[in-house]
């Protein structure tokens, strides 16, 4: 009894099960992507396993020693604009050569992370401005999880439902049994195909690299840019909108070592999580926020055995209805939207600046091949400036004015 006392206090269920969907939904919402990235390349089934190995590994240490670092859900997450950048771009590219470029792309963001550029450009990010850019981030998953009831009324329906009343009766077991709702009503459907899974265990396959010029310019270059302002961004946004001052410089760092590290075997890019991390800051991770690392740890052990199980990924990912994925991801996110909105407007000098942002980042405009939460940083900062710094509101009474909140 004390022992399983203890496992508790260390491990709640909630981080767990923060933990646990956290990599369910990093891993369903873009796998398809790094399968398709790796064989754009040339890479051969055992390679493509050897590629979720080095990407679960790099993913899961990253994260389980970060976390326990800061003390702060330090999520790390593979770069899905990166896969989707090398399926697009890479047809004619050897594999050694893909190779190089990721080891150039994770050297620069170890020259980034040394020099401290990058942290010195994001804390100047006023607060409403990076509650907005998480708000606009996450909007896309609380539609989709309506937009969904179109294919799916009664599965989103009923998970939604059930979310709804535990909020009420069993508020940090809600997502827990949302998601439990949903799988039995998958099973009972017939919809969840798990004899179409196969265990095995994946192998490391090494792949000398090779350098050009035109490699360097056309890939290595692009994805660190594209990782830098679609996936570390969003991910610093995200910490710091959910009050976590986590350094970054060292974070940057340590990803960019291990994916220098891990990149002859198919690690093309570890970086900060941006969607799924929120899921991990919330109050379903754990009622104290200085407690929720313990959920960051959990998605890091998930993904080390998702890694070692490579092969089997595939399979999995077939089995499992992309209705389930989606409902419980927007469910999960429901109470970090409306938490990231309701800091972002607060202030009524800050309001139209912050709006501004969420706008631009939810649209999802791109240009020059960027994302659109840079672009929805740039005209929220500039909005901000122009529109001058709001003057300090008075204590509201009843209250002092250094009262801290709950971060």
């Amino acid at each position: 009894m004390r022992l399983r006392q203890r496992l508790t206090n260390t491990l709640p269920m909630t981080a767990v099960v923060s933990g646990g969907v956290t990599t369910l939904v990093g891993v369903t919402s873009s796998v398809a992507l790094v399968f398709q990235a790796a064989r754009t390349v040339g890479a051969s089934p055992a390679q493509i396993s050897s590629w979720i190995l080095a990407l679960g590994v790099g993913i899961g240490v990253t994260s389980i020693t970060l976390s326990l670092r800061y003390r702060a859900p330090v999520v790390m997450a593979w770069s899905t604009p990166g896969a989707a950048m090398l399926a697009a771009s890479a047809r004619d590219v050897p594999l050694s050569e893909a190779v190089g470029a990721f080891l150039i792309a994770s050297a620069l963001t170890m020259l980034v992370g040394v020099t401290g550029w990058f942290e010195r450009a994001v804390n100047l990010i006023p607060a409403p401005i990076a509650s907005a850019l998480l708000a606009g981030i996450l909007l896309r998953f609380g539609i989709d999880l309506f937009t969904a009831m179109r294919a799916h009324l009664w599965l989103i329906l009923a998970m939604l439902v059930t979310y709804l009343l535990c909020k009420r009766l069993l508020p940090r077991y809600a997502v827990l049994i949302a998601l439990a709702t949903g799988t039995l009503l998958t099973v009972v459907q017939g919809s969840f195909q798990l004899d179409t899974v196969r265990l095995a265990v994946a192998t490391p396959v090494f792949v000398w690299p090779s350098w050009s010029p035109a490699t360097t310019i056309s890939l290595a270059i692009p994805l660190f840019v594209i990782t830098m302002t679609s996936q570390n961004l969003p991910g610093v946004v995200t910490l710091r909108a959910h009050g976590y001052r986590t350094p970054v410089s060292p974070i940057l760092s340590w990803s960019g070592l291990a994916n220098s590290v891990l990149a002859p075997f198919g690690c093309f890019g570890i970086n900060l999580a941006a969607i799924t991390a929120a899921l991990c800051m919330g109050p379903d991770a754990h009622e104290d926020p200085a407690q929720r690392y313990r959920a960051g740890i959990v998605s890091g052990v998930f993904y080390l055995v998702l890694g070692l199980f490579g092969a089997t990924l595939g399979s999995l990912i077939a089995a499992l209805p992309g209705a389930l994925i989606t409902a419980i991801a927007g469910i999960g996110l429901l109470d970090t939207i409306g938490g990231s909105l309701a800091t972002a407007t607060a202030e009524p000098a800050t309001r139209n600046a912050a709006l501004i942002a969420f706008l631009v980042t939810a649209s999802g405009v791109s240009i020059l091949g960027i994302a659109s939460v840079f672009w929805g940083l740039i005209t929220g900062v500039s909005a901000h400036s122009i529109l001058g710094r709001p003057a300090p509101s008075p204590p509201v009474t009843g209250q002092t004015a250094d009262q801290p909140n709950e971060r």
